[in-house]
């Protein structure tokens, strides 16, 4: 049996989460009644080593080492920040952000908060307020409003629609999300707070890039190194709210 080798994975903030493994492949046999497609995605989940690390660190899925990398550059989950994270399913955002909150109120500095909404039911995680419901929804606002109590200093959107295979249109289902997104985080947010958001290749529409600047002082697009390089998601960080 071949064995993998990663070192050098961490989370801790500053140190950056990076995954180094040795070159050597899993190779999956094409079961009978399996699509090649399913066995192509099988034999990339077993041979990704971001996928085993944060199987060993307990992560709901390989998407915690993306939030971590965007931490460690743009630095906006803080301790006692407040954070709501959209389309949260499985919860690695969430489970990154209660740690590097101190949500458990068991590290230094303020405790910190985390709210995270998802149509998918998820298994609970200390220190997240999770909640089973459909963004999308008119009433989602309302919902996450009353469960934060408050204003956040970080809303976090990794929704995306289900790919349609056409490019075109997959760009714009996932700007739709992110329009939708960028409206709650407009009236959430307290001032000085942070918008995170995926997109796909192509970046932000124009029009919603020129409503972000309007709001932030500072908007960027970024890629961390976990997201797979034929991925054509990316992100587009808007720091420092000007408030309404």
């Amino acid at each position: 049996m071949a064995k993998s080798t990663q070192k050098g994975a961490t989370t801790g903030k500053g140190r950056g989460a990076q995954v180094a493994s040795r070159n050597l492949a899993a190779k999956v046999k094409t079961a009978k009644g399996r699509k090649s497609s399913s066995t192509r995605w099988l034999q990339r989940q077993l041979n990704d080593p971001y996928v085993a690390e944060a199987k060993r660190l307990g992560y709901r899925s390989r998407a915690a080492f993306k939030i971590a990398e965007l931490d460690d550059r743009f630095n906006f989950l803080k301790p006692g920040g407040r954070i709501v994270d959209l389309g949260a399913a499985p919860g690695g955002w969430a489970q990154i952000a209660v740690e590097r909150t101190n949500a458990l109120g068991t590290g230094k500095g303020k405790q910190g908060f985390v709210v995270g909404i998802d149509l998918q039911e998820m298994e609970p995680i200390a220190g997240a307020t999770l909640i089973t419901h459909d963004f999308m929804e008119p009433d989602a606002p309302a919902i996450l409003k009353s469960a934060l109590n408050g204003k956040a200093n970080v809303v976090l959107s990794d929704m995306a629609a289900a790919s349609t295979g056409h490019s075109a249109t997959d760009h714009m289902r996932i700007i739709g999300l992110l329009e939708v997104a960028l409206d709650f985080a407009q009236d959430v947010l307290a001032p000085h707070g942070v918008f995170l958001g995926k997109v796909l290749r192509g970046g932000t529409e124009n029009d919603l890039l020129t409503l972000m600047k309007r709001d932030f002082r500072v908007v960027k697009h970024a890629k961390p190194p976990s997201s797979r390089a034929d991925s054509s998601e990316s992100y587009v960080i808007a720091t420092g709210f000007r408030g309404k």
